[in-house]
């Protein structure tokens, strides 16, 4: 039955996203090199998204694959849409770029050469540095549209090189008349007076180069050997960087002795990353499975072939023929492309100052001699990251280490750091004689290698490793210490459940929180949890909500409480934070409690595919927040007429998390960390520095702050508050 609501397409509406993340590069309250880094964080976000959305739409369009959610012409259709989005938004970046931030970069006294125009004093160190330190790794290759197709490696850049072969000295100069004539044609001045087509032929006249055939020739940068961003000689209180492609460029004639160069362009590749593997297969099966195709990431099939802009129609032809690219393919970029390589850029103005971030603080709780595991005996305890210190939670798994009644520990592994302290403990636990049980998600995109090897790492130390369940991907961010006395009673056993994953890395750069228990209830359902995930019994969750289980039943039944206080004129009220809200049957449940008068809140970082401001969803907001820490925490507040029900956990409202994962949710049962969490999202709905509505057309529309109150920033206001609380 077709829904008589609407939503929006889930990949124009992220699209919609990232252009929110390239807008932090405007905010000139922000420091410089932290504007240029959104930039850079913009285009990684960008390429990643074509190697895998559009890469899947494009699979479904030739129809080298077939989907339930769209047909050929569907897929053709939105790969158009995202394209034109795509180009519309490169434009504003390039804007950004050349008339915002090379301008401050200049104001600040770094110059940034981005054309051919480069000071005097600079021409010999640029030419000394091009044989000394780039000449060596140069290999151009020439192209054919006849001969065996060279390949393109994945998300590199390339430089593609038109010359011509030097005409012999004698010919230099000796055109015919017929060739003048073949030249300039139209391009000759109307004007009949002699002036006119003087001016006219002088115009046209051809280069020696044009009556010569063309040569074509592709050339990798070296950017394993040498950096992409060069800095250049300091002249009186001017600094001054290069791209290295312009260095190359301005040498050219040095690598094709015998020719002409006639001009060059940046050129790059985004290939298929996506790995199909066979969900139903063993554990063994499925290891041997991603070990193959990882390897073949890098030579999936094109998703896009990004060019200069600038480069001349018959030249960008050329090489669409000669390297067989599909017109749908073609995404015009800027002169210089891979722009997230800005994330390296030096910084030789040292007086340029950097953002002072929130730095991670300890609980006054928790200090070094203060045992996690006394404390939350006594009481929950929940850590905000990146506001709190990850080193709590390793020295939780440190006191399960060396406290000799713990029996067990149960970790789950999504995404973990490399060198990892999280996993480092683990391997001490189980040399310490106590038994580890991970279950590792090799599943995970992009991890998977790292997560092959920790695994086998952790597998050769004795610990208990169980890989992914055939069908299903386990998302679920929760720890299980599991206690005995050391006479055989009974003693607490500690859960951990945590919107964010065990790594250390990202917990310094994601917002996220983690709630610590030893309440039996949420004990007994972990543990059968992790039951599961052996294939070990039919599980009863009692307390924790758990997809494909409980969660979706659970749900309803929260809305629906909501939708009868609305209908019997008390205040219906929903809170949501996540990263993501696609899901059409969660949706159409929103839109039903909106009908019924709810009041609905939502504060979605990234996709959203719920349109506010219709007839049906007249009471719900949208709020996004883009700032310094990547929003990944899943909050979720009901109303109940006064008695606030709070979750948080692992699971975004996508299709894929609430019916293809095991995710897994808790109650914040304690009074006063609800009432924390409460506090939190009351401050990210004030925010009106960095947040904004998305509206209907999918537009960010920045929140404004009314004269006279004051400025709320969420993530520093957030943090002040912990910090006043922290006693």
């Amino acid at each position: 039955m077709e829904s008589k609501y609407n939503y929006f397409k889930r990949d124009i509406s992220w699209l919609s996203f990232n252009y929110r993340v390239l807008l932090e590069a405007l905010d000139e309250r922000l420091p410089l090199y932290e504007r240029i880094n959104f930039i850079s964080i913009y285009s990684s976000n960008l390429e990643e998204f074509y190697k895998i959305r559009v890469a899947d739409h494009k699979a479904v369009a030739s129809g080298a694959t077939e989907s339930d959610e769209e047909t050929v012409q569907s897929a053709r259709e939105l790969v158009e849409e995202i394209n034109k989005e795509v180009t519309r938004q490169l434009d504003d970046r390039v804007r950004i770029y050349e008339q915002k931030i090379l301008p401050a970069l200049r104001k600040n006294h770094i110059i940034f050469y981005q054309d051919n125009h480069v000071e005097p004093f600079h021409q010999q160190f640029i030419k000394d540095f091009f044989r000394e330190e780039i000449f060596p790794y140069l290999q151009p290759v020439p192209v054919s549209k006849d001969k065996i197709v060279s390949f393109l490696r994945d998300n590199r850049l390339y430089l593609a090189i038109r010359v011509y072969p030097k005409k012999e000295e004698k010919n230099k100069g000796e055109e015919t008349k017929e060739n003048i004539e073949k030249y300039t044609g139209e391009c000759i001045n109307e004007r009949n007076d002699g002036e006119g087509i003087k001016v006219g032929m002088e115009a046209a006249r051809p280069n020696v180069t044009d009556l010569r055939q063309p040569l074509y020739f592709v050339m990798k940068q070296p950017y394993a050997k040498v950096p992409r961003f060069i800095e250049l000689p300091s002249r009186e209180k001017n600094h001054y960087l290069m791209f290295t492609e312009d260095i190359i460029k301005a040498n050219l004639n040095l690598i094709f002795p015998g020719y002409d160069v006639d001009s060059s362009y940046c050129i790059k590749i985004s290939r298929d990353a996506d790995i199909l593997i066979d969900d139903t297969a063993s554990s063994a099966d499925l290891v041997a499975q991603l070990k193959k195709k990882v390897k073949k990431r890098k030579i999936g099939d094109v998703c896009r072939f990004v060019y200069d802009r600038a480069m001349p129609s018959e030249f960008l032809d050329f090489l669409v023929d000669a390297f067989r690219i599909q017109r749908d393919e073609l995404v015009p970029g800027d002169k210089h492309l891979n722009l997230e390589d800005l994330r390296h850029l030096p910084n030789p103005n040292k007086s340029l100052h950097s953002l002072e971030k929130p730095k991670p603080m300890k609980l006054t709780v928790l200090d070094e001699k203060e045992s996690i595991f006394n404390y939350v005996a006594k009481k929950d305890l929940l850590l905000y990251y990146p506001y709190h210190s990850f080193e709590h939670f390793i020295h939780f798994l440190y006191e399960a280490v060396h406290n000799p009644e713990t029996r067990e520990i149960m970790v789950t592994q999504y995404r973990v750091a490399e060198n990892s302290a999280v996993i480092n403990t683990l391997i001490a636990a189980a040399q310490n004689g106590k038994k580890v049980t991970v279950f590792v998600e090799l599943k995970a995109r992009f991890d998977e290698e790292n997560n092959l090897a920790t695994a086998e790492m952790m597998q050769a130390a004795g610990i208990k490793i169980i890989y992914s369940i055939p069908g299903l991907k386990v998302h679920a961010k929760v720890a299980l210490i599991r206690r005995r006395g050391l006479n055989g009673e009974k003693i607490p056993s500690y859960a951990y459940i945590s919107t964010g994953n065990f790594n250390e890395k990202t917990a310094t750069l994601y917002a996220d929180c983690g709630l610590f228990t030893c309440r039996k209830e949420i004990v007994a359902d972990l543990y059968n949890l992790f039951r599961t995930l052996q294939g070990k019994e039919d599980p009863k969750f009692t307390t924790l909500l758990v997809a494909r289980f409980n969660l979706i039943p659970e749900l309803n039944r929260l809305i629906d409480r909501e939708i009868s206080l609305a209908d019997e004129g008390k205040q219906g009220r929903i809170i949501l934070k996540m990263n993501a809200l696609q899901d059409p049957t969660m949706i159409d449940r929103l839109y039903e409690a909106s009908e019924h008068g709810v009041q609905i809140d939502l504060i979605v970082r990234g996709i959203c595919c719920l349109i506010p401001g219709q007839s049906y969803s007249r009471n719900i907001r949208v709020t996004r927040i883009v700032d310094s820490f990547l929003e990944h925490a899943r909050i979720w507040y009901f109303g109940n007429d006064g008695t606030p029900k709070v979750f948080m956990g692992s699971p975004d409202w996508m299709r894929r998390n609430l019916y293809r994962r095991i995710e897994a949710i808790t109650p914040v049962l304690a009074s006063d960390l609800r009432d924390s969490l409460i506090e939190m999202l009351n401050i990210q709905l004030a925010d009106n520095q960095k947040a904004c509505w998305v509206d209907d057309k999918l537009q960010n529309i920045f929140k404004k702050r009314t004269p006279g109150t004051p400025a709320v920033r969420a993530q520093y206001t957030f943090y002040d508050w912990l910090n006043k609380t922290n006693s």
